[in-house]
């Protein structure tokens, strides 16, 4: 292959002899991409990897707070779901199946890695009743208030 550079945001980068062009703009924008990402504050392993954070949808009821997590292609033992000091955490890994070992990607958008979501929940929690469910890649934690916490309703009696 002849001379091919690739633009780059710091200088530019010789593709490797018999290196795939199109497989070296891909590799460059990822890069690319990622020195972006690095100034949003994305959370990151001590590797300097981004770690995902996954969708949530977060509802208020009289009596909980309940969170439902997208955990597409996630297996329910590599979550972990803890509660402390105010904050729901929900960690863990969507790990990459390699069986493919001779076969190569045109395209590759789906992430795996490491996913961490904290989530504050501004409400006094009964940690005793919290309850985790995982069902066809969605979590969903319902976090029950302190019955001191929940609205107190009252039925007025008039006379007829």
């Amino acid at each position: 292959m002849a001379d091919f550079r690739l633009p780059s945001l710091f200088g530019r980068r010789e593709v490797a002899a018999g290196e795939d062009p199109f497989t070296a703009l891909t590799r460059e924008m990822d890069r690319l991409f990622e020195e972006m990402t690095r100034s949003f504050g994305l959370p990151r392993t001590p590797a300097g990897e981004v770690v995902l954070v996954p969708r949530v949808d977060v509802k208020e009821t009289d009596e909980a707070v309940v969170v439902q997590a997208e955990l597409p292609g996630v297996r329910e033992q590599d979550v972990e779901v803890e509660f402390a000091d105010g904050v729901l955490t929900i960690r863990g890994e969507k790990k990459q199946e390699r069986e493919d070992k001779d076969r190569g990607y045109y395209v590759m958008e789906r992430r795996y890695g490491s996913f961490l979501r904290r989530i504050p929940v501004p409400v006094e929690i009964d940690e005793e009743r919290i309850e985790a469910r995982f069902d066809h890649g969605v979590l969903t934690v319902t976090l029950p208030k302190k019955p001191e916490t929940q609205p107190r309703r009252i039925t007025i009696r008039t006379e007829a």
